[in-house]
């Protein structure tokens, strides 16, 4: 839940992840979305990206394009 529209509970997720979230939704859409994991894992590319970082050590850090 973005801080910018007024989200009151926060997750922790880690920085690469964060990025690609962004990468696929808007503040907006997040807001709606909430902490429901099946409605982010809807977006193929986030998915495709979920599959592949789940196979990374928890260290682990890239440059993610949009």
């Amino acid at each position: 839940m973005p801080k910018a529209k007024k989200g009151r509970d926060t997750v922790p997720v880690h920085p690469i992840c964060h990025k690609a979230i962004h990468a696929c939704y808007t503040n907006a859409e997040l807001k709606r979305f909430g902490t429901d994991r099946e409605l982010l894992l809807e977006s193929e590319q986030l998915a495709r990206f979920v599959s592949w970082i789940r196979k990374k050590p928890a260290d682990f850090n890239a440059p993610y394009r949009r």
